[in-house]
């Protein structure tokens, strides 16, 4: 796949897939810490409740530029409620959030205009094309229409997407459609991005290319929040983690500062930070269910 990605509009990288050598260092560039400048996501005293149930118990959290925090926990942990007050989806009962600076809640249309949010499941206008759901993010953030043409055929190229361009996105497969999602995240002036399980049905190769991507992103100040529940991923490409359990942060830290602890592994930290269950012995209960009496060890 010939990957050809403009991102700001003012440069170019190519790729075939291959992640470089500096890419499987954990941090996908040298560990070497960012300087301690203005964060571009700052959450404080964050509080969303449903009902008596609280979601999430006065987490705060900064990420700054050139910096992947991993935000994880379990199911119910309370991370689907902070993404969803970071991109302004729903209002926090007590909190602030900071957006590049900007207050989300004092100014809502200036600060979301700095963020791009990558869903695992997006809902695309599946009667349009790649063309035209581009050409409609474009024009919302502001892109001549010659910029549109452009930055849609280098975005469809890259991701090998231009021979569908004319297609509508409701046959498309599951990885096409997370292509459509990246590309839409692109398809802006964001320095902000949030990623919830990005790399969810997309092939080998462009899962390379992506984590590339990051890097180029990191390279040119962008702060990037990553959802996920695929740890070793996790490991190889964050700079920090927060890990929520019921709502509350339970563990962070640099990711050399979590290696260090709970037997030198993330999966390690996450179960004793989180309570889990062992997995192995889940996975032999499961067996032992599984097998015939006469099969069990």
């Amino acid at each position: 796949m010939k990957t050809i990605l403009n991102l700001e509009g003012r440069f170019y990288f190519r790729t075939r897939g291959v992640a470089s050598k500096g890419s499987r260092k954990r941090g996908l560039q040298s560990k070497a810490r960012p300087p301690r400048i203005p964060a571009m996501i700052r959450v404080q005293n964050l509080v969303v409740r449903y009902g008596d149930k609280l979601a999430v118990d006065h987490l705060g959290l900064e990420v700054r530029p050139g910096e992947i925090l991993a935000l994880l926990g379990p199911n119910g942990a309370g991370k689907s409620s902070t993404v969803r007050c970071l991109i302004g989806l729903q209002r926090p009962q007590e909190g602030k959030i900071f957006l590049g600076g900007r207050d989300l809640a004092k100014e809502p249309k200036e600060a979301r205009k700095l963020l791009a949010y990558m869903p695992e499941n997006a809902t695309l206008y599946e009667g349009l094309t790649p063309r035209e759901i581009l050409a409609l993010r474009g024009r919302l953030f502001g892109f001549s229409e010659e910029e549109i043409r452009t930055k849609t055929s280098h975005l469809l190229e890259a991701l090998g997407l231009l021979e569908v361009i004319d297609q509508a996105t409701a046959s498309f497969s599951k990885g096409m459609k997370q292509k459509v999602v990246l590309a839409l995240a692109l398809m802006t002036r964001a320095r902000i991005f949030v990623l919830d399980e990005p790399l969810s049905g997309l092939d080998a190769e462009t899962t390379l290319v992506f984590r590339q991507l990051l890097t180029k992103l990191c390279e040119q100040g962008c702060a990037i929040l990553y959802c996920s529940h695929m740890l070793d991923v996790v490991e190889r490409i964050a700079h920090r983690v927060l890990i929520l359990s019921e709502g509350k942060q339970v563990a962070a830290g640099s990711m050399e500062e979590c290696l260090k602890k709970e037997g030198g592994t993330l999966e390690a930290l996450f179960r004793s930070a989180t309570r889990a269950t062992d997995p192995k012995l889940v996975a032999e209960q499961l067996l032992q269910d599984y097998l015939e009496p006469e099969e069990r060890l």
